[in-house]
């Protein structure tokens, strides 16, 4: 875009950015400022930093904002970009504040203590979490994210996909009820929008912070990843927990049912690989460390105020464990879940997903804990996610202080059943015995002969019974339709019913 001499419009915020470049933390920083705005706002950008004037026209036409017009004046750099939308759509809408840091570790003396729940009864039969999303729940999450529509009228809105979809549970005669993850945009990154300190931004805004941007484009293309609206959390100072990630969801859910409900949350080793974002977020920790340390800490929080709020289960997801043992080599990057930042050894990067989760843990009722693990459901394409047996996993499943591990196990990226069976006796095991991702809904008869190899392998007692993942672990790349879901959920229980 040409220089002019003087803007022809008046901004609503300005933002200066000083000397930093786009791949040293501007984008993200304008990020920061440009959301709050309703559509058709504009923000100026000033800055000092030459390569701006040619990385910021990209950046707006990737993100469908609109570079207005540009001034320069003695080194310095002016910037007007209209926010993409139309003003019209959103004048009434009241500017959302980015919320202000809270101390992020729990006072150990406040947390709440658990209550009795229902209890999780053998061969219980439950989805992994994610449901998929009607149409309008995916545009209000759309407007809620942008500033568009405010708390109330989206709450209002996700109850209502809320009560559909334990609708279709009941339906189906699971014993363990989820709210479908009907508020988050996906199983993890939702916690961008709630932590203090920390932001949703779209996944493209974070390619000029891996080291070959148009390869990891490339890449994103070919794992069928929607980029454009995967949305990722960034760290912009100390994280706090000053709000709920998921109580409130737990307590709509008790008022429709009154048996076992299971919340999933993402797991501490995931939240800190994908929040680590050299360039980002070591402007607020020095280490990923000192990060894990108050991710450790809401987790925790959140983890005591859902059993004291009466989850039967509280599910941790860590699928990135398996892009640790099968994805690639040591200090590369990958998409698998969000994951970007890079990892160290597979040896140090188990131990310590180990710790972060064992700290989470500490002290809760074991038998009222989980974590679930897959090898991506990001694609109903088989061929792009991940595999390999829990063989290199299996000494950390053991070391883990949860009482159940809900697995992958329907899909056969996911090898033999046997490998489990060293597994400590005391702990559930959850089979999946359906794939979300296929479209034909698996026959009884072979639901109920793969139940028969748990059984004999595990035990009844033991056995959870569930798909091998989510069916929209991202909202809008959902992995099955609910009437798939549905019909998939019900085979299952009709194949359970026979060994009861």
């Amino acid at each position: 875009m040409d220089h002019v001499s003087h803007h022809q419009e008046t901004p609503d915020v300005t933002f200066d950015g000083g000397p930093l470049d786009c791949g040293n933390g501007l984008l993200l920083l304008i990020r920061r400022h440009i959301d709050p705005l309703p559509s058709g706002g504009v923000l100026e950008v000033r800055s000092t930093e030459p390569t701006v004037a040619d990385d910021l026209p990209a950046w707006c036409r990737m993100t469908q904002n609109k570079l207005l017009s540009v001034v320069q004046v003695s080194g310095t750099w002016s910037f007007l970009v209209r926010k993409g939308g139309s003003a019209a759509e959103t004048a009434d809408v009241a500017v959302q504040p980015i919320p202000k840091s809270q101390p992020a570790r729990a006072n150990e003396s406040s947390l709440p203590e658990p209550i009795l729940a229902p209890p999780l009864p053998p061969l219980a039969v439950m989805g992994i979490g994610s449901w998929p999303r009607p149409r309008w729940m995916l545009e209000a999450i759309h407007c809620h994210i942008s500033g568009q529509l405010a708390d109330d009228a989206f709450h209002d809105t996700a109850d209502d996909a809320v009560r559909l979809c334990v609708q279709a549970q009941q339906r189906a005669g699971v014993d363990v009820i989820t709210d479908g993850e009907q508020r988050r945009d996906s199983y993890a990154s939702f916690v961008g929008g709630l932590l203090d300190n920390c932001q949703l931004i779209p996944i493209t805004d974070l390619l000029p912070y891996v080291d070959d941007p148009a390869k990891f484009e490339s890449e994103l293309r070919a794992l069928d990843v929607p980029a454009g609206e995967v949305r990722h959390p960034a760290v912009f100072g100390k994280l706090g927990r000053s709000r709920p990630l998921a109580v409130h969801e737990l307590e709509f859910t008790r008022g429709l049912t009154g048996g076992p409900i299971k919340v999933a949350l993402p797991g501490p080793y995931l939240l800190t690989r994908t929040m680590w974002l050299e360039c980002v977020s070591d402007r607020a920790y020095d280490s990923r460390e000192a990060l894990a340390d108050d991710i450790v800490a809401v987790l925790r929080a959140e983890l005591f105020h859902l059993l004291a709020a009466g989850a039967t289960v509280v599910q941790f997801d860590e699928p990135v464990l398996t892009e640790v043992v099968f994805g690639t080599p040591q200090g590369g990057r990958s998409f698998m879940c969000g994951a970007l930042s890079e990892k160290r050894s597979q040896e140090e990067e188990l131990a310590f997903a180990s710790s972060l989760v064992n700290r989470v843990v500490d002290g809760a009722p074991r038998e009222r804990t989980a974590i679930h693990i897959c090898r991506g459901n990001w694609s109903r394409n088989e061929a792009v996610a991940l595999a390999g047996d829990y063989r290199p996993l299996v000494s950390l499943l053991g070391e883990l202080q949860v009482g159940g591990y809900f697995l992958e196990a329907c899909t056969p990226r996911a090898g033999e059943l046997e490998v489990l069976t060293s597994l400590p006796a005391d702990r559930r095991i959850g089979i999946g015995v359906v794939n979300q991702k296929l479209d034909a809904v698996e026959s009884v008869a072979d639901i109920r002969q793969r139940i028969s190899q748990a059984v004999e392998l595990f035990g009844a007692d033991r056995l959870v019974l569930t798909p091998d993942c989510g069916f929209a672990t991202f909202a809008d790349n959902p992995i099955a339709s609910a009437r798939t879901a549905e019909a998939k959920l019900a085979a299952i229980v009709a194949a359970r019913n026979y060994f009861r």
